[in-house]
Protein backbone atom coordinates (compact mmCIF):
# COMPACT_ATOMS: atom_id res chain seq x y z
CA UNK A 1 0.00 0.00 0.00
CA UNK A 2 2.77 2.58 0.85
CA UNK A 3 4.18 2.20 -2.61
CA UNK A 4 0.67 3.13 -4.33
CA UNK A 5 -0.17 6.47 -4.95
CA UNK A 6 -3.54 8.58 -5.74
CA UNK A 7 -4.07 10.94 -8.52
CA UNK A 8 -6.87 12.94 -10.58
CA UNK A 9 -6.86 13.62 -13.74
CA UNK A 10 -7.58 17.07 -14.78
CA UNK A 11 -8.96 16.26 -17.95
CA UNK A 12 -12.60 16.87 -16.75
CA UNK A 13 -11.85 19.87 -15.17
CA UNK A 14 -13.01 21.68 -17.99
CA UNK A 15 -13.16 25.76 -17.87
CA UNK A 16 -10.85 26.70 -14.89
CA UNK A 17 -7.88 27.70 -14.07
CA UNK A 18 -5.00 24.66 -13.67
CA UNK A 19 -4.31 26.69 -10.55
CA UNK A 20 -7.59 25.51 -9.21
CA UNK A 21 -7.33 21.32 -9.92
CA UNK A 22 -4.15 21.78 -8.94
CA UNK A 23 -4.82 23.27 -5.38
CA UNK A 24 -8.34 21.20 -5.43
CA UNK A 25 -6.30 18.26 -5.38
CA UNK A 26 -3.29 19.06 -2.95
CA UNK A 27 -6.16 20.30 -0.45
CA UNK A 28 -7.97 17.00 -0.86
CA UNK A 29 -5.22 14.69 0.10
CA UNK A 30 -3.79 13.51 -3.70
CA UNK A 31 -0.10 12.47 -3.83
CA UNK A 32 -0.52 13.53 -7.73
CA UNK A 33 -1.87 15.25 -10.50
CA UNK A 34 -2.57 13.60 -14.23
CA UNK A 35 -1.99 16.33 -16.78
CA UNK A 36 -3.90 16.43 -20.05
CA UNK A 37 -1.05 16.09 -23.37
CA UNK A 38 -1.49 19.63 -24.68
CA UNK A 39 1.95 20.43 -24.50
CA UNK A 40 1.55 23.51 -26.52
CA UNK A 41 -1.39 25.06 -24.82
CA UNK A 42 0.46 24.68 -21.51
CA UNK A 43 2.88 26.61 -19.77
CA UNK A 44 5.69 23.82 -17.61
CA UNK A 45 7.08 26.35 -16.17
CA UNK A 46 3.86 27.62 -13.97
CA UNK A 47 3.23 24.53 -13.60
CA UNK A 48 6.19 22.77 -11.94
CA UNK A 49 5.87 26.49 -9.73
CA UNK A 50 1.96 25.69 -8.77
CA UNK A 51 3.29 21.84 -8.01
CA UNK A 52 5.72 23.23 -5.83
CA UNK A 53 3.70 25.68 -3.93
CA UNK A 54 0.98 23.46 -3.06
CA UNK A 55 3.39 20.74 -2.74
CA UNK A 56 1.74 17.80 -4.96
CA UNK A 57 3.86 15.86 -8.01
CA UNK A 58 2.95 15.69 -11.53
CA UNK A 59 1.42 11.94 -11.77
CA UNK A 60 1.21 11.57 -15.73
CA UNK A 61 -0.04 12.93 -18.90
CA UNK A 62 -2.50 11.69 -20.37
CA UNK A 63 -2.28 11.95 -23.80
CA UNK A 64 -4.97 13.16 -26.68
CA UNK A 65 -5.15 11.07 -29.51
CA UNK A 66 -6.77 12.87 -32.85
CA UNK A 67 -6.71 11.93 -36.45
CA UNK A 68 -3.57 13.59 -36.94
CA UNK A 69 -2.25 12.00 -34.32
CA UNK A 70 -2.50 8.31 -35.27
CA UNK A 71 0.26 6.07 -34.34
CA UNK A 72 -1.08 3.76 -36.76
CA UNK A 73 -2.48 5.47 -39.81
CA UNK A 74 -1.73 3.94 -43.33
CA UNK A 75 -0.40 7.75 -44.23
CA UNK A 76 3.09 7.81 -43.27
CA UNK A 77 2.99 11.36 -42.62
CA UNK A 78 0.42 11.01 -39.89
CA UNK A 79 2.61 8.74 -38.43
CA UNK A 80 5.25 10.68 -37.67
CA UNK A 81 3.08 13.31 -36.15
CA UNK A 82 1.89 11.41 -33.95
CA UNK A 83 6.06 10.12 -32.75
CA UNK A 84 6.77 13.49 -33.10
CA UNK A 85 3.38 14.21 -30.53
CA UNK A 86 4.47 11.69 -28.27
CA UNK A 87 8.35 13.16 -28.10
CA UNK A 88 6.56 16.90 -26.98
CA UNK A 89 4.74 15.22 -24.45
CA UNK A 90 7.68 13.19 -23.15
CA UNK A 91 9.25 16.94 -23.16
CA UNK A 92 6.70 18.09 -21.39
CA UNK A 93 6.51 15.25 -18.60
CA UNK A 94 9.93 16.15 -18.37
CA UNK A 95 9.77 19.52 -17.79
CA UNK A 96 7.12 19.09 -14.91
CA UNK A 97 8.19 16.02 -13.32
CA UNK A 98 5.93 13.41 -14.36
CA UNK A 99 6.81 9.49 -14.49
CA UNK A 100 4.58 8.57 -17.54
CA UNK A 101 2.48 8.84 -20.48
CA UNK A 102 -0.37 7.16 -21.79
CA UNK A 103 -0.38 5.37 -24.86
CA UNK A 104 -3.47 4.51 -27.51
CA UNK A 105 -2.25 3.54 -30.95
CA UNK A 106 -5.35 5.16 -32.76
CA UNK A 107 -7.28 8.12 -32.93
CA UNK A 108 -10.06 8.32 -30.41
CA UNK A 109 -13.10 7.52 -31.39
CA UNK A 110 -11.70 5.62 -34.76
CA UNK A 111 -13.24 2.30 -34.94
CA UNK A 112 -12.53 1.18 -38.62
CA UNK A 113 -8.90 -0.01 -39.33
CA UNK A 114 -6.97 1.63 -42.97
CA UNK A 115 -5.37 -1.89 -43.15
CA UNK A 116 -4.65 -5.63 -41.93
CA UNK A 117 -4.22 -6.15 -38.06
CA UNK A 118 -1.09 -7.43 -38.31
CA UNK A 119 0.20 -4.70 -40.64
CA UNK A 120 -1.45 -2.06 -38.37
CA UNK A 121 0.23 -3.58 -35.07
CA UNK A 122 3.76 -3.23 -36.93
CA UNK A 123 3.31 0.16 -37.42
CA UNK A 124 2.13 0.56 -33.64
CA UNK A 125 4.96 -0.94 -32.58
CA UNK A 126 7.36 0.98 -34.59
CA UNK A 127 5.96 3.93 -33.64
CA UNK A 128 6.08 3.16 -29.96
CA UNK A 129 9.38 1.77 -30.30
CA UNK A 130 10.59 5.43 -31.56
CA UNK A 131 9.02 7.34 -29.24
CA UNK A 132 9.67 5.26 -26.33
CA UNK A 133 13.30 4.79 -26.82
CA UNK A 134 13.12 8.60 -27.08
CA UNK A 135 11.30 8.46 -23.67
CA UNK A 136 13.92 6.34 -21.94
CA UNK A 137 16.54 9.10 -22.59
CA UNK A 138 14.54 11.31 -20.89
CA UNK A 139 13.46 9.11 -17.76
CA UNK A 140 10.21 8.59 -19.24
CA UNK A 141 8.05 5.49 -19.26
CA UNK A 142 5.35 4.90 -21.84
CA UNK A 143 2.02 3.09 -20.61
CA UNK A 144 -0.28 1.33 -23.28
CA UNK A 145 -3.73 1.41 -22.83
CA UNK A 146 -6.55 -0.55 -23.75
CA UNK A 147 -10.09 1.22 -24.78
CA UNK A 148 -13.02 -0.54 -24.79
CA UNK A 149 -14.19 -1.56 -28.71
CA UNK A 150 -16.49 1.74 -28.95
CA UNK A 151 -13.70 3.92 -28.69
CA UNK A 152 -10.77 2.08 -30.11
CA UNK A 153 -10.96 -1.29 -33.06
CA UNK A 154 -7.25 -2.15 -32.10
CA UNK A 155 -6.34 -2.60 -28.41
CA UNK A 156 -9.00 -3.60 -26.28
CA UNK A 157 -8.03 -5.69 -23.37
CA UNK A 158 -5.21 -6.50 -21.17
CA UNK A 159 -3.49 -9.11 -23.00
CA UNK A 160 -3.35 -7.24 -26.72
CA UNK A 161 -1.27 -4.41 -24.30
CA UNK A 162 0.69 -6.92 -23.08
CA UNK A 163 1.27 -8.72 -26.86
CA UNK A 164 2.13 -5.00 -28.03
CA UNK A 165 4.60 -4.20 -25.22
CA UNK A 166 6.35 -7.42 -25.47
CA UNK A 167 6.96 -7.77 -28.89
CA UNK A 168 8.66 -3.62 -28.72
CA UNK A 169 10.30 -4.74 -25.59
CA UNK A 170 11.78 -1.61 -24.03
CA UNK A 171 12.21 -1.27 -20.29
CA UNK A 172 10.60 1.42 -20.33
CA UNK A 173 7.34 0.61 -22.23
CA UNK A 174 4.65 -0.68 -20.54
CA UNK A 175 0.77 -1.96 -19.62
CA UNK A 176 -1.97 0.47 -18.22
CA UNK A 177 -5.53 -1.03 -17.09
CA UNK A 178 -8.74 2.11 -16.80
CA UNK A 179 -10.73 0.07 -15.04
CA UNK A 180 -14.31 1.80 -16.82
CA UNK A 181 -13.30 0.47 -20.33
CA UNK A 182 -12.51 -2.87 -18.55
CA UNK A 183 -15.54 -3.21 -16.94
CA UNK A 184 -16.51 -3.04 -20.98
CA UNK A 185 -13.63 -5.83 -22.05
CA UNK A 186 -12.43 -7.87 -19.56
CA UNK A 187 -13.54 -11.11 -17.91
CA UNK A 188 -12.40 -10.57 -14.61
CA UNK A 189 -10.97 -7.01 -14.10
CA UNK A 190 -8.38 -8.26 -11.18
CA UNK A 191 -7.50 -10.94 -13.08
CA UNK A 192 -6.21 -8.78 -16.00
CA UNK A 193 -4.23 -6.81 -14.06
CA UNK A 194 -2.38 -9.99 -12.11
CA UNK A 195 -1.59 -10.88 -16.01
CA UNK A 196 0.53 -7.56 -16.44
CA UNK A 197 2.21 -8.20 -13.17
CA UNK A 198 5.20 -6.25 -13.35
CA UNK A 199 4.42 -4.69 -16.66
CA UNK A 200 1.53 -2.63 -15.24
CA UNK A 201 2.85 0.65 -14.87
CA UNK A 202 0.13 2.67 -14.36
CA UNK A 203 -4.01 2.68 -13.47
CA UNK A 204 -6.99 4.87 -14.12
CA UNK A 205 -9.70 4.04 -12.17
CA UNK A 206 -13.53 5.15 -13.09
CA UNK A 207 -16.72 3.29 -11.91
CA UNK A 208 -18.71 1.62 -14.65
CA UNK A 209 -20.58 4.84 -14.92
CA UNK A 210 -17.02 6.69 -15.27
CA UNK A 211 -18.32 8.08 -12.07
CA UNK A 212 -16.40 8.01 -8.92
CA UNK A 213 -15.83 4.69 -7.64
CA UNK A 214 -18.73 3.67 -5.75
CA UNK A 215 -21.21 5.12 -7.94
CA UNK A 216 -21.07 2.00 -10.33
CA UNK A 217 -21.53 -1.66 -9.94
CA UNK A 218 -17.53 -2.16 -10.11
CA UNK A 219 -16.36 -4.49 -6.92
CA UNK A 220 -12.89 -2.43 -6.54
CA UNK A 221 -12.34 -4.54 -3.05
CA UNK A 222 -10.60 -7.80 -5.44
CA UNK A 223 -9.11 -4.91 -8.04
CA UNK A 224 -7.70 -3.49 -5.31
CA UNK A 225 -6.05 -6.63 -3.60
CA UNK A 226 -4.81 -7.82 -6.55
CA UNK A 227 -2.62 -4.13 -7.24
CA UNK A 228 -1.19 -5.25 -3.26
CA UNK A 229 -0.83 -8.90 -3.98
CA UNK A 230 1.35 -8.23 -7.63
CA UNK A 231 3.39 -5.46 -5.47
CA UNK A 232 2.39 -2.67 -7.72
CA UNK A 233 4.03 0.14 -7.64
CA UNK A 234 2.65 3.71 -8.92
CA UNK A 235 -0.22 5.80 -9.29
CA UNK A 236 -4.19 5.07 -9.39
CA UNK A 237 -5.50 8.29 -11.61
CA UNK A 238 -8.60 8.93 -11.13
CA UNK A 239 -10.07 9.67 -14.68
CA UNK A 240 -13.74 10.41 -14.37
CA UNK A 241 -15.74 12.09 -17.08
CA UNK A 242 -19.75 13.11 -17.44
CA UNK A 243 -22.33 10.84 -19.03
CA UNK A 244 -22.47 12.34 -22.65
CA UNK A 245 -21.62 10.91 -26.18
CA UNK A 246 -19.05 13.54 -26.18
CA UNK A 247 -17.28 13.07 -22.73
CA UNK A 248 -14.71 15.80 -23.93
CA UNK A 249 -17.27 18.06 -25.15
CA UNK A 250 -16.13 20.59 -22.05
CA UNK A 251 -19.87 20.87 -20.26
CA UNK A 252 -19.21 21.20 -16.85
CA UNK A 253 -20.73 19.48 -14.17
CA UNK A 254 -20.23 20.39 -10.73
CA UNK A 255 -20.06 16.84 -9.36
CA UNK A 256 -16.66 15.89 -10.95
CA UNK A 257 -14.95 19.18 -9.38
CA UNK A 258 -14.88 19.40 -5.78
CA UNK A 259 -17.79 16.29 -4.90
CA UNK A 260 -16.07 13.51 -7.08
CA UNK A 261 -12.54 14.48 -5.97
CA UNK A 262 -13.08 14.36 -2.39
CA UNK A 263 -15.23 11.03 -2.56
CA UNK A 264 -12.52 9.49 -4.50
CA UNK A 265 -9.90 10.34 -2.52
CA UNK A 266 -11.82 8.85 0.49
CA UNK A 267 -13.10 5.76 -1.13
CA UNK A 268 -9.30 5.25 -1.91
CA UNK A 269 -7.83 5.08 1.18
CA UNK A 270 -11.08 3.47 3.10
CA UNK A 271 -10.69 0.75 0.54
CA UNK A 272 -6.71 0.04 0.78
CA UNK A 273 -6.50 0.59 4.51
CA UNK A 274 -9.10 -2.32 4.82
CA UNK A 275 -7.12 -4.64 2.72
CA UNK A 276 -3.49 -3.37 4.43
Amino acid sequence: MADIKFSYNTLVYAGEDIEQGIKRLAGFGYDGVEFVGEPEKTDAVRIKELLSRYNIEASSICAIYTPERDLVSSRPEIRKQAVDYLKQCVDFAEAIGAGGISVTPTACMKIYPEADMATELKWAAQSIREAGLYAGEHGVRLTVEPWNRYENYLINRMEQSLALVTDIDLPNVGCMGDSYHMNIEEVDIATAYRLAGDKLFHVHFADSNRAAPGRGHIDFEPIARTLVDIGYKGYIAMELLPPFADPFGGARIEAFYDQYSKESIDYLKKLFASIS
